[in-house]
């Protein structure tokens, strides 16, 4: 059963122990929130159990919410190889999920979400699960922040492939003083 909105994008934040999920509706310009949350793997036992479980909640995601496109974050490079292999093996089976209900694929990078949902490609976790905060009026943020991670997912996504939308908070000629001066000034932006 499809929802009433005319787009939904399921984003995806990866994870070997908790994967984050966030879904939103896109209706004409307005972003509604229509969930988030993470799934728990830590208790799981081995990677190949952990990959099962994260098929199967994205699967189940996708059959649900019947997402139009799926974004996910991208690995990070780090030095630990084995570290990034588990991750790239979490990306590779939700994507999976969704490829295998015909669900295109978009992957983003951790610089450019940050950077699309504050302005800031370094900003903190924190900063990004605040500015969602105030974007979808969240009134109880979640325990883990991997939810938010997920959400600013399908958010960039959609600030990516709208026509006439920006993934980065365009400046006036003063510039803006913060986000408060930048969304009183459009509020259409927010829907």
């Amino acid at each position: 059963m499809k929802l009433s909105a005319n787009r939904i994008i399921l984003g995806i934040d990866p994870g070997t122990n908790i994967m984050g999920y966030g879904i939103i509706g896109i209706t004409g310009k307005k972003l509604d929130l229509l969930t988030l949350g993470v799934l728990k793997l830590k208790k799981d036992d081995g990677q190949a159990l952990k990959l099962k479980n994260i098929f199967e909640h994205s699967f189940s995601l996708v059959e649900k919410y019947q997402p139009d496109e799926l974004a996910i974050e991208a690995p990070f490079y780090g030095k630990n190889v084995q570290s990034m292999l588990k991750l790239g093996r979490a990306q590779g089976v939700a994507m999976a999920a969704a490829l295998s209900r015909s669900v295109p694929v978009f992957e983003y990078s951790p610089r450019k979400i940050k950077q699309s949902i504050t302005g800031k490609g370094s900003a903190s976790k924190e900063q990004v699960a605040l500015m969602l905060q105030q974007m979808f009026d969240i009134q109880e943020m979640p325990k883990y922040l991997d939810a938010t991670d997920a959400l600013a997912v399908a958010v960039c996504h959609y600030f990516q492939k709208d026509p006439g939308q920006s993934h980065t908070i365009q400046k006036r000629p003063g510039g803006y003083s913060g986000w408060k001066n930048f969304i009183s000034e459009n509020p259409e932006r927010l829907g």
